[in-house]
């Protein structure tokens, strides 16, 4: 399989010219190893923490390990074994040349909790999502936030830039929705949509669900995960979520903050003036695949996503990641929020700059000036200065009046 240029690639070399050690976290299967080995796999050594061989002598006798595999090295699957974190912040104490030490480990509380207590101040974290759209296509990859928000939302920086020659063309609504963004199934048109999820989603209940917390019934965690994806897009609502699963809302919060460390969910929060408010109000539930969500939701075929009810669901879970891993790529948490009142609703808010920018995600392939309205309605709240657009599926942007404009569901024209 081709290596396809991942906008996190950038931020790590940036990284490592300032950190003793990187760790690079996401989810399974979404290209971490890859990235790492392809960008430094001619300075660093590398060893995977995944067999069980390698596993028992680094714990059995760390010492010897790290006399074998000594910096500058790349420490493969390092949730495994996160006792060795401990030796690492010796060995940085020791020596801080930053970039010696690269990490990559699958989002995990035990993870997390131990770089937090042992490599504080020692450690860039990135995260690595599937593969956006603008990276399949080999596009050039924005350095900077302000300039994928000023070509999103200024009528002047996307004039010609619909077509390039020698890159791949965006794929489809419809077939982004069904493949997804995992490098797998959507580099590789031969593998089975189907069995390849149906293998990903074995692989996360038997190995990673397992080491995160004590599930009894793995089944009962599969249906709450099924059923959570059939409310991608959708009002966080934990007890009615609870109820049709048949556990306990503390149950379901557990189990939501699983699937949230896994890095397989996204919780967009509601936008407010007064930060508390932001956290105390109930969020909006995103998949960050699209392939995945309708895998689960059991949709398998461009008829029944493009003609089922959740085609402007899993839209908006498109968009939503598309900005998600825009600002991942570039190693910045991102500044995402909706805007919810009792008769207006605005899908997303990028707050960056001290500016506001609003986004309206549709299915339509024809947007009309009403296609803008719930934005028209926003900006007499927030002011008439603020850039508004509404993405959907048209190939270059459009001008729909009153200052907004449509623009591609996908960032990359």
């Amino acid at each position: 399989m081709a290596y396809l240029r991942r906008a996190l690639g950038a931020t790590v070399r940036k990284a490592t010219r300032s950190f003793p050690a990187v760790l690079v976290t996401g989810a399974r299967q979404t290209g971490k190893t890859t990235l790492l080995r392809h960008e430094f796999g001619r300075t660093h050594r590398f060893v995977s923490l995944e067999a069980p061989d390698v596993r028992a002598r680094a714990l059995a006798d760390p010492v010897s390990f790290f006399r074998e595999y000594p910096a500058p090295v790349m420490l493969d699957e390092i949730q495994y074994v996160p006792e060795l974190l401990h030796y690492v912040k010796e060995f940085i104490d020791g020596d801080r040349r930053p970039g010696r030490w690269l990490l990559t480990g699958s989002q995990s509380f035990p993870l997390m909790r131990g770089v937090a207590q042992t490599l504080a101040g020692r450690v860039a974290i990135l995260t690595l999502d599937a593969l956006s759209v603008t990276e399949t296509t080999g596009r050039r990859l924005d350095a900077r936030p302000e300039r994928a928000l000023h070509r999103v939302f200024s009528d002047g920086l996307a004039r010609g830039q619909t077509t390039s020659r020698g890159v791949a063309a965006a794929p489809d609504l419809a077939n982004w929705l069904l493949r997804g963004g995992f490098p797998e199934p959507r580099v590789n048109h031969r593998v089975d949509r189907q069995l390849w999820f149906a293998s990903f989603v074995q692989t996360y209940l038997e190995r990673d669900v397992r080491d995160l917390v004590q599930v009894g019934d793995l089944h009962a965690f599969q249906r709450f995960t099924s059923l959570a994806a059939a409310r991608t897009g959708s009002l966080l609502n934990l007890a009615d979520l609870a109820r049709d699963v048949g556990v306990s809302p503390p149950t379901a919060s557990r189990w939501l903050s699983v699937l949230e460390a896994s890095q397989l969910v996204y919780l967009l929060r509601p936008y407010h003036r007064n930060f508390g408010k932001r956290l105390t109000k109930a969020p909006k539930l995103y998949f960050l695949d699209t392939g995945l969500a309708s895998y689960l939701t059991g949709l398998h075929d461009r008829e029944a996503v493009l003609r089922g009810p959740m085609l402007g669901a899993l839209t908006e879970t498109a968009v939503v990641s598309e900005w998600v891993k825009l600002f991942h790529g570039l190693g910045v948490q991102p500044p995402l929020y909706f805007w919810r009142a009792r008769d207006l609703e605005v899908d997303v808010l990028v707050e960056w700059g001290q500016r506001l920018w609003a986004i309206e995600a549709k299915a339509t392939a024809t947007p009309t000036p009403h296609h803008a309205d719930n934005l028209v309605r926003w900006r007499t709240i927030a002011g008439k200065n603020v850039r508004a657009v509404v993405a959907c599926q048209v190939s270059s942007p459009a001008s729909l009046g009153r200052d907004v404009r449509a623009v591609p569901w996908h960032l990359a024209w």
